[in-house]
């Protein structure tokens, strides 16, 4: 055998303005930042990521492997067509100059929208089939997230998605897919496949594995694996995508006739699980701040309030200050809020130096309109350089860069604002402890994330409410203007009787 390994992941989020461009590739950030060839290895080397899991499995099973492309950019606006082409080409640069291959291993996304094509990963698996021809296995890890599209399923051979959200599960998933394509390789085996898409969307907050309908649907799945010889995905989709695949999706592997029929009894079982979805709780925003301050009265752990429409990791600008001003207003006590992008006032505080004082405008330059900076006077509190391991499964084995952070108080106030030079969601404690505080110290902690955050904080949490603060990442796909979206798909859950 010989196989190729990459990897090209953008969660694009179509209700975002500002594009996804070639700069934003070569930014590090929570993961690397664009990398060729040999050096993908030590890069990736132990991070929870598929391609490190597929080339963590080919080095122990002795399988020679080509290491092509690995990049990414954080999520959000559509990819431009100039970076999309660039990267494409140099993917099939690198199945020509070190091919042939047996089998293409690839680190997905599955949600990627590209101007002037739509669907991203479809257009990218076919261009990889056209080079490589009919008989080179062609395999993907997905994201959780990922909107399934016929065109994906129609010009791979195999794809397996992540089963956990908060995703503790990358390196796992890339440990599986390959697992499965060097078997089919060895034993020349090809699958009946089938792909369901369902009628309904289910909002991000919702879609988290550790509880809820998510669990049980994923606890379903693994039993249908045992009990038959079948593969089965299951994935949630990424609603704030305005294209016709957008939704959840079921895929399945296997022998012609059980695969679809499984896939089918899967599929039920997520139909079943709408309303449900439905009930997710999110709070308006000076609802949850006073609901928080009023558990932390009492608490022995930080409340936490989740920003989810500010989440980077969904497409958020990460600068918005609606929940900010909130707690200023409630007179919240003991408060913080991570990480708010503005790379200017992290300079300029870097500038000042700890102790200092300045009056600056802080954030809401990039989120919706009606979105304003907070104006006021800041103290500094701690800085650092904002390089650091990441702690928690999500970010297990990475070293994340948020650049330049700074620790900020607001005057007058006992609200606290971790400032950051790259827009990356608060999905690690480790965040407050580069800068020397001990997040357990605080009473209230608002995160910029969704989800993910959960890897890492919820052993601290006393209570997690989600509020619902102005931002691109919507958490109600019903207050999404869906244009394109395919005939029949509810965004609205159904009535019940």
């Amino acid at each position: 055998m010989k196989i190729a390994i990459g990897g090209f992941q953008h969660e694009t989020n179509t209700f975002v303005p500002d594009t996804t461009g070639w700069v934003a590739f070569n930014i590090p950030g929570g993961w690397p930042p664009l990398t060729l060839g040999a050096a993908i290895i030590p890069v990736l080397a132990g991070r929870n990521l598929p391609a490190a899991g597929m080339i963590d499995e080919a080095n122990a099973q002795a399988i020679p492997f080509e290491p092509l492309v690995w990049v990414q950019a954080e999520p959000g606006g559509m990819v431009e067509r100039d970076a999309y082409e660039k990267i494409v080409a140099l993917f099939l640069e690198g199945i020509a100059e070190k091919g042939p291959f047996d089998a293409i291993l690839l680190d997905l996304h599955g949600a990627m929208v590209v101007e002037g094509i739509g669907d991203g990963e479809g257009d990218f698996l076919r261009r990889i089939r056209e080079t490589v021809g009919p008989d080179v296995l062609i395999a993907a890890s997905l994201d959780l997230h990922a909107n399934v599209s016929q065109s994906m399923a129609d010009n791979s051979d195999f794809m397996s998605a992540y089963r956990t959200y908060p995703h503790v599960d990358m390196a796992e998933t890339g440990h599986r897919t390959a697992q499965v394509v060097f078997d089919m390789l060895r034993e020349n085996k090809r699958f009946t496949k089938t792909l369901i898409q369902l009628p309904f969307l289910i909002p991000i907050p919702a879609q988290c594995t550790l509880s809820g309908p998510t669990k049980a649907i994923y606890e379903k799945l693994e039993g249908l694996e045992l009990d038959n010889e079948v593969h089965l995905s299951f994935s949630p989709g990424f609603p704030p995508s305005d294209t016709a695949d957008c939704g959840p999706t079921v895929l399945g592997y296997g022998a012609p006739g059980e695969t679809e029929r499984l896939a089918g009894v899967l599929a039920e079982v997520v139909q079943q699980a709408e309303q449900a979805y439905a009930q997710d709780e999110v709070l308006d925003e000076e609802a949850g701040v006073r609901l928080a301050m009023s558990l932390a009265e009492t608490a022995t752990r930080p409340v936490i309030l989740v920003d989810t429409q500010d989440n980077p990791g969904a497409g958020g600008s990460g600068d918005t200050t609606g929940l900010i001003k909130s707690l200023v207003a409630c007179q919240a006590k003991g408060a913080v809020v991570a990480v708010v992008f503005d790379p200017e006032i992290a300079r300029l505080a870097h500038d000042r130096g700890t102790g200092a004082t300045f009056t600056a405008d802080i954030g809401g330059r990039g989120g919706p309109a009606g979105v304003t900076p907070l104006t006021d006077t800041f103290e500094v509190l701690a800085l650092a350089n904002g390089e650091f391991q990441g702690s928690g499964a999500f970010y297990a084995g990475s070293t994340v860069d948020f650049g330049p952070l700074a620790l900020l108080r607001i005057a007058d106030s006992k609200v606290d604002i971790v400032v950051g030079s790259r827009r990356s969601q608060a999905g690690t404690q480790a965040i407050f402890r580069h800068l020397g505080v001990d997040p357990n110290a605080f009473k209230i902690i608002g995160l910029k994330s969704s989800v993910h955050f959960r890897a890492d904080f919820q052993a601290i949490a006393e209570r997690i409410l989600v509020v619902k603060s102005p931002g691109y990442n919507t958490a109600d796909p019903a207050e999404l203007p869906y244009q394109r979206i395919r005939p029949g798909v509810r965004w609205k859950p159904v009535a019940t009787a």
